[in-house]
């Protein structure tokens, strides 16, 4: 048993009458802001993962001072 196209009308037709069409638009700027909010802070926390990792490496042929004493 599933939903079809004259059920679903019904319901967002009842939607719209209990909420109102100008809640129902602050809702969905409100849902998208979260959902961009959510993948830019998976992304920063992807970046920042790669920036640590990057730390660990030791880079060959990387110089050293060294100082010796002259008496």
């Amino acid at each position: 048993m599933g939903f079809s196209i004259p059920h679903l009308l019904v319901v967002l037709a009842i939607v719209i009458v209990v909420f109102g069409t100008k809640r129902l638009r602050n809702l969905g700027a409100d849902l998208g802001g979260a959902i961009k909010g959510f993948r830019s802070a998976m992304k920063e926390g992807e970046d920042d993962k790669k920036i640590t990792d990057d730390e660990d490496q030791v880079i060959d042929g990387e110089v050293t001072v060294k100082k010796t004493d002259k008496v």
